[in-house]
């Protein structure tokens, strides 16, 4: 058994190639070895939101308080909220974020192929987060 204390994890900020708005990242599994299953707390406040994104394996959220949007290319828009889970297919191009004018926490759960557990793409621009 090992004990990660939460004192031994300090909150980041989500660097700006790929978030845009004010986002907190709070580590909390790096996968160990022989694992591939890493898990993230993301915190958005109003208006902020990831760039458009793939991940190898897929992407599972699990949103934990607030409010927020999610897409997936060529799809609608879709209002989250606490207690929602939402899956992402491998390869599947998308994006997720706070609402407008809500902040929005989530738990974000992945697996590491090759060293990668994400593939960064352009940034969703005002018109369509807010379209």
């Amino acid at each position: 058994m090992k004990i990660t204390r939460a004192t031994e994890q300090p909150s980041g900020t989500g660097p700006a190639d790929y978030f845009t708005g004010a986002v907190r990242q709070d580590n909390r599994h790096t996968p160990e070895e022989g694992a591939s299953a890493g898990a993230v707390i993301v915190t958005f406040e109003p208006g902020a939101r990831t760039a458009w994104h793939t991940h190898p394996r897929g992407q599972l959220l699990i949103v934990t308080a607030g409010l927020g949007w999610v897409q997936r290319e060529g799809g609608p828009k879709e209002e989250i909220a606490p207690g929602d889970k939402i899956w992402f297919e491998p390869g599947e191009k998308h994006w997720h974020g706070a609402r407008d004018t809500h902040a929005m926490t989530h738990v974000a759960i992945h697996e590491v192929v090759n060293g990668s557990n994400v593939d960064w793409l352009e940034h969703v621009s005002d018109a369509d987060y807010l379209g």
